[in-house]
């Protein structure tokens, strides 16, 4: 769900931010640059074959083990550069084939059908076979401890046609279900393997895992036995730097190639002399400042909607130097978006007057929020709600204890986390979610939304379903975040949409 770097020259301040079960990178753009700016200034010379590319991120993850540990650091740098599944996505969020070199969907929208590419192994030689998918998917789908367990619940059956050939077969329809195989469910392990996955792996991907320097970085080395096209760099070196100027420094000081989550105010530093190309990227991450809707007086949808008329959303945007407003909880990359900024106009004297009615006119809130997000959001908070009458206390706390008291024990009032995964609205479906958000009137256009196979009545659905949690105000969306990222010339291919929850470097080349 989050993500920052801290490292001045070589040497590393850690901060131990623990691994979030939906969140990612503080990631800011600048609104001068163009989705479409090119990567880089154009390379002279030809692509160097035993590169190293170092690139800087923010969130370390606490351990490798991408089936059980649940967060945005360990799918950003894992999947397709050491994990892969039948189906992955592009940087737009489109479906493609992965393992598989096809699949077909019966009429009825209940079977799936994939064919396996030839000569796929696994990186310690074991060729990999049907059996691995079905015993990988089965596993997802039987074990609650497996990250993406949910996401396969309406699976009926998963058999071996051949050893070439799955076959999935639904209970009932689902709109999502494709998409869900390109994140931890649809991940394929070696049937029986004896990888111990919290430090090791063994995967079919692109890279292997070269070493792991806790607290420091994460480096991968390339795959020549890759089943597929080989990857355009030897090794790569995942930087963790947990703050916003350490990073650009490190970057200044030829440590980087690449910085990821470029804060906007340290842009111009990074734009100079040519040294580096900044690039602006769409994501799917909400800025979202959760409402505890169990608990009194947010339980009051008056409270709740008042808190949201009392919030100058522009004047975030402005101060944060990155972003677009975002009024719904639906992204605009994501299917069912709609402009829902009639929802929450910013009104004070309406705040007041919903606050008196609901007899909170003298209202006071703690908001929980991870440390690193730096003290940006929380002031403008504490501004916009005194003006209307509304005492916000500010409680900055460790990654871990987050996790702790807010995502697993739900002891909060407000909270402030960027939630990066892509169509996860569902969680606004799930009265069980720390938000404790219970509207069965959404729960029912949210599963209608999922069994209904036009994709486009379906993704109508999912906007109705969004226009009620905005109504009943079930939370606040600070902003849509954009990402900035700096790449030095010579690196060609990187990523610049998504990049906070995939980072799929198999097609980089560094020129000499």
């Amino acid at each position: 769900m989050h993500r920052t770097h801290a490292a001045t020259s070589r040497i590393r301040r850690r901060s131990g931010l623990a691994l979030i079960a939906a969140l990612t990178a503080a990631s800011l753009l600048l609104a001068a640059c163009s989705p479409s700016a090119p990567a880089k200034p154009a390379a002279t010379g030809r692509p160097d074959q035993n590169a190293t590319l170092t690139v800087g991120l923010v969130l370390e993850p606490t351990s490798l083990d991408i089936r059980h540990t649940a967060g945005a650091a360990l799918e950003q740098v894992l999947v397709d550069n050491i994990y892969e599944g039948l189906v992955s996505r592009t940087q737009d969020d489109r479906i493609v084939d992965r393992l598989a070199k096809s699949h077909e969907v019966s009429a009825d929208g209940l079977t799936y059908t994939f064919v396996l590419h030839d000569g796929i192994a696994f990186h310690d030689g074991a060729a990999l076979t049907a059996a691995d998918v079905v015993s990988s998917l089965q596993t997802a789908k039987d074990d609650a401890t497996v990250q993406g367990h949910a996401d396969l619940a309406g699976v009926a059956s998963i058999t071996a046609k051949d050893d070439k050939t799955v076959v999935v077969t639904l209970a009932a329809p689902s709109q999502n279900f494709l998409f869900s195989l390109t994140g931890h469910a649809g991940l394929i392990f070696q049937k029986g393997g004896p990888t111990d996955l919290q430090s090791a792996e063994n995967g079919t991907g692109p890279f292997t895992l070269q070493k792991w320097n806790k607290g420091s970085s994460l480096t991968f080395a390339r795959n020549d036995k890759y089943w597929g096209e080989k990857a355009g760099v030897k090794t790569i070196v995942f930087d963790y730097i947990p703050d916003f100027t350490a990073g650009v420094n490190a970057a200044l000081d030829g440590t980087l190639d690449v910085l990821t989550a470029v804060d906007p105010n340290l842009a111009p530093q990074l734009d100079k002399g040519g040294r580096f190309a900044l690039t602006t990227g769409r994501t799917t991450d909400k800025g979202t400042l959760a409402f505890n809707n169990t608990r009194a007086p947010l339980n009051d949808q008056r409270v709740r909607e008042a808190l949201r008329l009392a919030i100058d959303h522009k004047a975030i945007i402005a101060a944060r130097g990155a972003g677009t407003t975002m009024y719904g909880p639906i992204p605009q990359l994501d299917p069912g978006y709609k402009d829902l900024s009639s929802t929450a106009p910013y009104d004070p004297e309406k705040a007041k007057t919903l606050l008196k009615s609901a007899g909170q006119e003298n209202l006071t809130l703690t908001l929980t929020i991870p440390s690193f997000y730096g003290s940006t959001v929380p002031q403008l908070l504490t501004s916009d709600f005194k003006k209307v009458g509304v005492t916000l206390k500010v409680n900055s706390v460790e990654f871990p204890a987050w996790l702790d008291t807010v995502f697993t024990k739900h002891d909060y009032d407000l909270s402030f986390v960027l939630h990066v995964e892509p169509r996860d609205f569902g969680n606004f479906a799930n009265p069980k979610y720390y938000f404790g958000y219970d509207n069965p009137q959404v729960q029912k256009l949210y599963t209608q939304s999922q069994t209904e196979l036009d994709p486009k009545k379906s993704a109508d659905l999912l906007s109705q379903a969004a226009e009620i949690v905005a109504k009943d105000a079930a939370a606040d969306w600070l902003y849509e975040d954009q990402t900035i990222t700096a790449v030095r010339p010579g690196v060609d291919g990187f990523p610049q949409d998504s990049i906070n929850s995939r980072l799929d470097l198999h097609g980089v080349t560094v020129t000499k």
